[in-house]
Protein backbone atom coordinates (compact mmCIF):
# COMPACT_ATOMS: atom_id res chain seq x y z
CA UNK A 1 0.00 0.00 0.00
CA UNK A 2 1.31 3.46 -1.18
CA UNK A 3 0.37 6.61 1.75
CA UNK A 4 0.04 9.79 0.30
CA UNK A 5 0.01 13.25 2.18
CA UNK A 6 0.50 16.52 1.34
CA UNK A 7 3.48 16.76 -1.00
CA UNK A 8 4.78 13.36 -0.16
CA UNK A 9 3.71 10.06 -1.54
CA UNK A 10 5.88 7.40 -0.10
CA UNK A 11 6.13 3.51 -1.05
CA UNK A 12 5.39 0.23 1.05
CA UNK A 13 9.11 -0.14 1.35
CA UNK A 14 10.11 3.34 1.86
CA UNK A 15 7.61 3.39 4.85
CA UNK A 16 9.08 0.30 5.53
CA UNK A 17 12.41 1.47 6.18
CA UNK A 18 10.84 4.78 7.67
CA UNK A 19 8.95 3.01 10.49
CA UNK A 20 11.75 0.55 11.52
CA UNK A 21 14.12 3.70 11.78
CA UNK A 22 11.08 5.26 14.50
CA UNK A 23 11.60 1.75 16.24
CA UNK A 24 15.28 2.14 16.83
CA UNK A 25 14.72 5.90 17.88
CA UNK A 26 12.19 5.25 20.49
CA UNK A 27 14.15 2.11 21.41
CA UNK A 28 16.44 5.31 22.55
CA UNK A 29 14.03 7.40 23.84
CA UNK A 30 12.24 4.96 26.43
CA UNK A 31 14.57 2.11 27.29
CA UNK A 32 12.44 2.12 30.31
CA UNK A 33 9.01 1.36 28.71
CA UNK A 34 7.27 -1.71 30.46
CA UNK A 35 3.90 -2.23 30.85
CA UNK A 36 2.86 0.44 34.07
CA UNK A 37 0.22 -1.77 35.18
CA UNK A 38 1.15 -3.48 38.31
CA UNK A 39 1.19 -7.54 38.53
CA UNK A 40 2.42 -10.75 39.46
CA UNK A 41 0.26 -13.22 37.47
CA UNK A 42 -1.83 -13.65 34.55
CA UNK A 43 -4.67 -13.31 36.63
CA UNK A 44 -3.65 -10.23 38.35
CA UNK A 45 -2.83 -8.96 34.88
CA UNK A 46 -6.09 -9.43 33.29
CA UNK A 47 -8.32 -7.55 36.46
CA UNK A 48 -6.02 -4.48 36.06
CA UNK A 49 -6.40 -4.43 32.39
CA UNK A 50 -10.01 -4.96 32.83
CA UNK A 51 -10.05 -1.95 35.95
CA UNK A 52 -8.06 0.13 33.65
CA UNK A 53 -10.68 1.34 30.89
CA UNK A 54 -11.50 4.80 31.43
CA UNK A 55 -8.98 4.98 34.06
CA UNK A 56 -5.39 6.10 34.54
CA UNK A 57 -2.94 3.02 35.35
CA UNK A 58 -1.69 4.97 38.04
CA UNK A 59 -5.43 4.80 39.72
CA UNK A 60 -5.60 1.24 39.28
CA UNK A 61 -1.89 0.27 40.77
CA UNK A 62 -3.36 2.25 44.12
CA UNK A 63 -6.73 0.09 44.15
CA UNK A 64 -5.22 -3.52 42.95
CA UNK A 65 -2.90 -4.09 46.24
CA UNK A 66 -6.01 -4.14 48.06
CA UNK A 67 -8.12 -5.58 45.35
CA UNK A 68 -5.51 -8.91 44.48
CA UNK A 69 -4.77 -9.74 48.55
CA UNK A 70 -8.77 -10.04 49.16
CA UNK A 71 -9.11 -11.58 45.55
CA UNK A 72 -6.38 -14.34 44.89
CA UNK A 73 -8.07 -16.37 42.79
CA UNK A 74 -10.30 -16.85 39.81
CA UNK A 75 -12.92 -19.09 42.43
CA UNK A 76 -12.58 -15.79 44.80
CA UNK A 77 -13.94 -13.27 41.64
CA UNK A 78 -16.32 -15.82 40.87
CA UNK A 79 -18.32 -15.57 44.37
CA UNK A 80 -17.44 -12.29 45.32
CA UNK A 81 -20.14 -10.28 47.20
CA UNK A 82 -21.06 -7.80 44.63
CA UNK A 83 -21.43 -4.81 46.89
CA UNK A 84 -18.03 -5.83 48.29
CA UNK A 85 -15.74 -5.80 45.04
CA UNK A 86 -17.69 -2.65 43.96
CA UNK A 87 -16.96 -0.73 47.22
CA UNK A 88 -12.87 -2.01 46.40
CA UNK A 89 -12.99 -0.88 42.64
CA UNK A 90 -15.06 2.18 42.95
CA UNK A 91 -11.97 4.87 42.37
CA UNK A 92 -11.47 3.03 39.03
CA UNK A 93 -14.69 4.56 37.74
CA UNK A 94 -17.47 2.66 36.32
CA UNK A 95 -17.38 -0.18 38.91
CA UNK A 96 -20.47 -1.49 38.65
CA UNK A 97 -19.71 -2.50 35.01
CA UNK A 98 -16.11 -3.36 36.03
CA UNK A 99 -17.59 -5.67 38.78
CA UNK A 100 -19.80 -7.65 36.65
CA UNK A 101 -16.84 -8.36 34.63
CA UNK A 102 -14.52 -9.27 36.88
CA UNK A 103 -17.46 -11.82 38.39
CA UNK A 104 -18.04 -12.68 35.13
CA UNK A 105 -14.43 -13.34 34.25
CA UNK A 106 -14.10 -15.46 37.24
CA UNK A 107 -17.11 -17.66 36.67
CA UNK A 108 -15.71 -18.43 32.87
CA UNK A 109 -12.45 -19.38 34.12
CA UNK A 110 -13.05 -21.94 36.66
CA UNK A 111 -16.02 -23.11 34.10
CA UNK A 112 -13.63 -23.32 31.01
CA UNK A 113 -9.79 -23.50 32.35
CA UNK A 114 -9.43 -25.10 35.51
CA UNK A 115 -9.69 -21.59 37.36
CA UNK A 116 -6.41 -20.84 35.27
CA UNK A 117 -6.26 -17.87 32.37
CA UNK A 118 -5.38 -18.98 29.03
CA UNK A 119 -2.35 -18.42 26.75
CA UNK A 120 -4.00 -18.23 23.41
CA UNK A 121 -5.68 -15.46 21.85
CA UNK A 122 -8.69 -17.57 20.43
CA UNK A 123 -9.23 -18.47 24.20
CA UNK A 124 -8.62 -15.24 25.78
CA UNK A 125 -11.64 -13.27 23.16
CA UNK A 126 -13.91 -15.29 24.39
CA UNK A 127 -13.90 -14.40 27.74
CA UNK A 128 -15.71 -11.56 29.75
CA UNK A 129 -14.20 -8.19 30.14
CA UNK A 130 -11.31 -9.36 27.67
CA UNK A 131 -11.15 -8.14 23.68
CA UNK A 132 -8.50 -8.51 21.64
CA UNK A 133 -6.70 -5.16 23.48
CA UNK A 134 -6.40 -6.65 26.91
CA UNK A 135 -5.69 -10.24 25.50
CA UNK A 136 -2.72 -8.97 23.66
CA UNK A 137 -1.95 -7.47 26.83
CA UNK A 138 -1.96 -10.35 28.54
CA UNK A 139 -0.21 -12.42 26.40
CA UNK A 140 2.76 -10.28 26.08
CA UNK A 141 3.63 -9.42 29.43
CA UNK A 142 2.18 -12.93 31.37
CA UNK A 143 2.93 -15.34 28.74
CA UNK A 144 5.99 -13.63 26.74
CA UNK A 145 3.79 -13.81 23.62
CA UNK A 146 4.22 -11.09 21.32
CA UNK A 147 1.46 -8.66 20.14
CA UNK A 148 0.61 -5.29 19.17
CA UNK A 149 -1.73 -3.50 21.60
CA UNK A 150 -4.14 -1.29 19.84
CA UNK A 151 -4.80 1.41 22.72
CA UNK A 152 -5.43 5.27 21.91
CA UNK A 153 -2.03 6.24 21.81
CA UNK A 154 -0.67 3.34 19.54
CA UNK A 155 -3.74 4.10 16.69
CA UNK A 156 -3.03 8.15 17.43
CA UNK A 157 0.80 7.85 16.76
CA UNK A 158 0.72 5.18 14.30
CA UNK A 159 -1.76 7.49 12.07
CA UNK A 160 0.38 10.77 12.72
CA UNK A 161 3.59 8.97 11.77
CA UNK A 162 1.93 7.58 8.47
CA UNK A 163 2.51 4.16 8.82
CA UNK A 164 -1.29 3.05 8.76
CA UNK A 165 -4.30 5.20 7.23
CA UNK A 166 -6.98 2.18 8.80
CA UNK A 167 -9.33 3.16 11.63
CA UNK A 168 -10.52 0.01 12.81
CA UNK A 169 -7.56 -1.28 15.31
CA UNK A 170 -7.91 -4.74 14.42
CA UNK A 171 -6.66 -3.94 11.13
CA UNK A 172 -4.12 -1.33 12.12
CA UNK A 173 -2.67 -4.52 14.39
CA UNK A 174 -2.13 -6.55 11.43
CA UNK A 175 -0.99 -3.86 9.65
CA UNK A 176 1.91 -2.40 11.60
CA UNK A 177 2.37 -6.31 12.41
CA UNK A 178 3.29 -6.79 9.07
CA UNK A 179 6.19 -4.14 9.25
CA UNK A 180 7.62 -5.06 12.67
CA UNK A 181 9.45 -8.51 13.61
CA UNK A 182 7.25 -10.54 15.79
CA UNK A 183 9.99 -10.73 18.18
CA UNK A 184 9.60 -6.76 18.27
CA UNK A 185 5.80 -6.30 18.99
CA UNK A 186 5.30 -6.39 22.88
CA UNK A 187 8.07 -4.15 23.45
CA UNK A 188 6.97 -1.95 20.35
CA UNK A 189 3.79 -1.35 22.40
CA UNK A 190 5.25 -0.07 25.30
CA UNK A 191 7.47 2.71 23.69
CA UNK A 192 4.17 3.85 21.32
CA UNK A 193 2.46 4.32 24.22
CA UNK A 194 5.39 6.02 26.66
CA UNK A 195 5.92 7.95 23.49
CA UNK A 196 2.16 8.59 23.02
CA UNK A 197 1.52 9.32 27.01
CA UNK A 198 5.20 11.40 27.47
CA UNK A 199 5.48 13.45 24.64
CA UNK A 200 3.11 12.71 21.23
CA UNK A 201 -0.13 14.08 23.61
CA UNK A 202 -3.59 14.02 22.01
CA UNK A 203 -3.94 17.57 21.92
CA UNK A 204 -0.79 19.24 21.70
CA UNK A 205 2.19 17.52 20.87
CA UNK A 206 5.57 18.42 21.73
CA UNK A 207 6.58 18.12 18.63
CA UNK A 208 9.94 20.69 19.33
CA UNK A 209 10.93 18.45 21.65
CA UNK A 210 10.67 15.18 20.02
CA UNK A 211 13.39 12.67 19.05
CA UNK A 212 11.39 11.78 16.13
CA UNK A 213 10.98 14.93 14.46
CA UNK A 214 12.76 14.15 11.41
CA UNK A 215 10.77 10.93 10.67
CA UNK A 216 7.72 11.88 11.49
CA UNK A 217 4.85 13.97 8.47
CA UNK A 218 2.92 15.06 11.15
CA UNK A 219 5.54 17.37 12.66
CA UNK A 220 4.46 20.81 13.08
CA UNK A 221 1.40 19.67 14.96
CA UNK A 222 2.54 21.03 18.16
CA UNK A 223 4.95 23.64 19.10
CA UNK A 224 8.02 23.46 17.55
CA UNK A 225 9.62 26.50 19.34
CA UNK A 226 11.89 24.28 21.93
CA UNK A 227 10.99 26.11 24.70
CA UNK A 228 6.96 25.62 24.46
CA UNK A 229 7.67 21.71 23.50
CA UNK A 230 9.96 21.30 26.49
CA UNK A 231 7.25 22.55 28.67
CA UNK A 232 5.05 19.50 27.30
CA UNK A 233 7.22 16.93 28.04
CA UNK A 234 5.42 14.54 31.34
CA UNK A 235 6.59 11.58 33.55
CA UNK A 236 10.41 11.14 35.75
CA UNK A 237 12.43 10.77 32.44
CA UNK A 238 11.14 14.49 31.21
CA UNK A 239 15.03 15.85 31.34
CA UNK A 240 16.45 13.20 29.41
CA UNK A 241 13.62 13.33 26.83
CA UNK A 242 14.57 17.06 26.15
CA UNK A 243 18.46 16.50 26.68
CA UNK A 244 17.92 13.41 23.77
CA UNK A 245 15.77 15.64 21.73
CA UNK A 246 18.59 18.17 21.26
CA UNK A 247 16.56 20.82 23.98
CA UNK A 248 18.20 22.21 27.20
CA UNK A 249 16.88 20.12 29.85
CA UNK A 250 16.68 23.58 32.13
CA UNK A 251 12.84 24.26 30.12
CA UNK A 252 11.44 21.08 31.32
CA UNK A 253 9.36 22.69 34.67
CA UNK A 254 10.04 20.38 37.32
CA UNK A 255 5.74 19.64 37.67
CA UNK A 256 6.54 18.12 34.57
CA UNK A 257 9.00 15.79 35.80
CA UNK A 258 6.85 14.47 38.67
CA UNK A 259 3.30 14.87 36.52
CA UNK A 260 1.57 11.44 35.72
CA UNK A 261 1.69 10.36 32.21
CA UNK A 262 -1.81 10.38 30.80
Amino acid sequence: MTISSPGRVETDLGRTRRARRIGRALTEAHPDAHCELDHSSALELAVATILSAQCTDKKVNEVTPKLFTRYPTAADYAGADRAELEELIRPTGFYRNKTDSLIKLGQALIERHDGRVPGRLADLVTLPGIGRKTANVILGNAFDVPGITVDTHFQRLVQRWGLTIQTDPVKIEHEIGAIFPKREWTMLSHRIIFHGRRVCHARKPACGACTLARLCPSYGLGPTEPAAAAKLLKGPRARELAVAAGVDPELVPAQAVVAEAP
